[in-house]
């Protein structure tokens, strides 16, 4: 006989590539990407919180002992307050000097923050616990973000005093803990028993794990279709740890009930299954699963129904893809390409001015620098060789005096890179004597002008590089129009725009572009592809911790590149199949 469910696969991981149009062609630079080209010119935490686990190796340790080998183990360090705390150790691995520890250590990753660590060895003399009982063989600092871009590194241990400890090295490579499974399923009822006395019925789903407890547990429930004895419901996807806690065995109870206004749901037919059993079906083939997975509908009266025991119909409705997480793209390679632009209109005062937005403090900063610092102390762990191209707009340059709105800072137009957030803070401070402010406040060059070099690297159709934007303005914006429609165009691309509005100006118009309550329309009416743009008002966090600032600034990127990448079935690059 028939039976009433069918679930089937018609889709396979490979199936996600995508091909993606020609874009123009190179530029003279990318920006974040170093020396210029030769002869070319969801639901979810607000915060990216996971998971990272970190394998620990050594080699040429240096040798403490006399009558063998170092007995080394590490020990990690997170920083807290600007002190360093002890976090976890490996075991002791025994008489040799080119460790690898089977403990792992595992992080809680936080994107927008600065996490700093302390990988330090010892070789183990005594059982003590105290680590100045044990010979010291080397350490090495860095920030988890660092080992994440790279997925792995491996780099010379150094004393205390930073000379290098012997030919040690140690390498550390990271992974994301989580199975980013998730499965989609789409079933469809056949001669379901009829419930209701004046129609059909009103079926609709649930789906059951086994508990911990023993007990059968809900992870999800369908909609309700009305009237009908044989519904098709819209496919739905959920975590495969949701459905099944990550294993493909477990079984899976599938209950089916009819509809009733007062919750008392007439029960019409069960069938139990697993991921695995519904992987083994061929598409558009009924396949009969083993028994105990068979359908069966019982009335209320206690008697089989007229659909009886029958296969299951595995046609068209099942597929397993993985959904991938940011931090899977940066361990995937994904670089981020980080551009400062800064305004210099005349609205910001004479930077010799000790009430000017430009003036530096006898502290050495100002409101710019803090932007800069906030955002590019975190960005500059995701490009692997941290030379960031440095904007500038509204200004009148040297020698002719013309207003540019794209400038480099460092006043070389076909490399305008500086080497890390230093590099700008320097280039920053060094124009500022040579250029006069102007106006007006015009964003669209500068948006048009990283949206050009995204439109680039589109052409890799490969989730390798997505581009970021700070733009640090006092002001207005005079080209809203203009700045709309770039703003709409490079929704389309691999990039975000972050704004950082100093000073006490009305930044209404960043609100504006901000599209958190509303999708942004050009002037034209075309509406974005996504939502690329953060701001966020200086003046509310100047008596806030610096890494505040840096939390709220960065709170969507990850998402927007989640978003980007996904959108265009662009998997990361070194992603295996689900």
């Amino acid at each position: 006989m028939c039976s009433p469910f069918r679930a089937s696969r018609s889709f396979q991981p490979e199936d996600c590539e995508a091909l993606l149009p020609p874009l123009p062609a190179p530029m003279a630079y990318i920006p974040g990407g170093g020396a210029p080209a030769s002869g070319a010119a969801p639901v979810g935490s607000q915060y990216c919180v996971c998971k990272v686990e970190l394998s620990v190796s050594g080699q040429n340790l240096l040798d403490r002992d006399v009558t063998s080998k170092s007995d080394p183990f590490c020990v990690l360090f997170t920083e807290m307050d600007g002190r360093w705390m002890e976090y976890d150790r490996t075991e002791t691995a025994i008489n040799n000097l080119n460790p690898a520890f089977s403990k792992k250590f595992v992080l809680d990753y936080h994107f927008e923050e600065v996490q700093k660590l302390k990988f330090a060895l010892f070789d183990q003399d005594k059982s003590s616990m105290q680590l100045e009982e044990h010979d010291f063989l080397g350490q090495f600092s860095c920030s988890l973000g660092t080992i994440v871009s790279s997925k792995k590194i491996t780099r010379p241990l150094l004393l205390m005093n930073d000379k290098p400890a012997g030919k040690g090295l140690i390498t550390i490579a990271a992974q994301e803990l989580s199975d980013n499974r998730v499965i989609t399923l789409s079933l469809a009822g056949r001669k379901l028993d009829k419930k209701d006395l004046f129609g059909k019925s009103d079926p609709f789903l649930e789906f059951y794990k086994p508990g911990d407890d023993g007990k059968w547990m809900l992870v999800h429930r369908t909609e309700v279709i009305k009237y009908t004895l044989d519904p098709m419901w819209k496919p739905f996807t959920v975590p495969l740890v949701s459905l099944c806690d990550g294993d493909m065995e477990k079984p899976i109870q599938v209950m089916c009930y009819d509809y009733d206004n007062d919750g008392g749901h007439d029960f019409i037919g069960e069938f139990q299954t697993s991921v695995s059993q519904m992987c083994e079906a061929r598409d558009g083939v009924p396949r009969q699963l083993p028994k105990g997975c068979l359908w069966r509908a019982w009335p209320s009266e206690g008697q089989p129904s007229g659909v009886g025991w029958g296969p299951t119909d595995l046609s068209d409705s099942f597929q397993i893809t993985r959904d991938y997480s940011f931090l899977d793209y940066i361990l995937g390679g994904c670089q981020l390409m980080f551009t400062v632009g800064i305004d210099f209109t005349a609205s910001n005062g004479n930077p010799l001015d000790p009430s000017s937005l430009h003036y530096i403090n006898p502290m050495g900063t100002n409101e710019y620098l803090s932007a800069i610092w906030a955002v590019g102390q975190i960005i500059q762990d995701y490009d692997s060789d941290k030379m960031f191209p440095a904007l500038g707009f509204g200004a009148q340059l040297p020698p002719d005096w013309k207003v540019s709105h794209e400038f480099a800072i460092n006043f070389n137009p076909t490399n305008p890179f500086c080497s890390g957030v230093d590099g700008i803070a320097q280039a920053y401070s060094a124009c500022l004597p040579h250029i006069r402010f102007y106006g007006p406040t015009n964003f669209s060059p500068i948006v048009n002008h990283v949206a050009r070099f995204a439109a680039q690297a589109t052409q890799q159709q490969t989730a390798t590089q997505y581009f970021i934007l700070l733009i640090i303005t006092d002001g207005v914006i005079s080209d809203m129009e203009e700045t709309r429609h770039a703003v709409v165009q490079a929704s389309k691309l691999p990039m975000s725009i972050i704004i950082v509005g100093v000073g006490n100006a009305d930044f209404a118009a960043m609100e504006f572009l901000d599209g958190d309550s509303r999708m942004l329309r050009s002037h034209t009416g075309e509406e974005a592809a996504r939502d690329i743009v953060q701001f966020v008002p200086f003046r509310e966090f100047r008596n806030a911790a610096k890494e505040t600032l840096a939390k709220a600034v960065l709170a969507e990127l990850p998402q927007q590149v989640v978003q980007y990448f996904k959108h265009k079935n662009l998997p990361p690059t070194n992603s295996e199949p689900a």
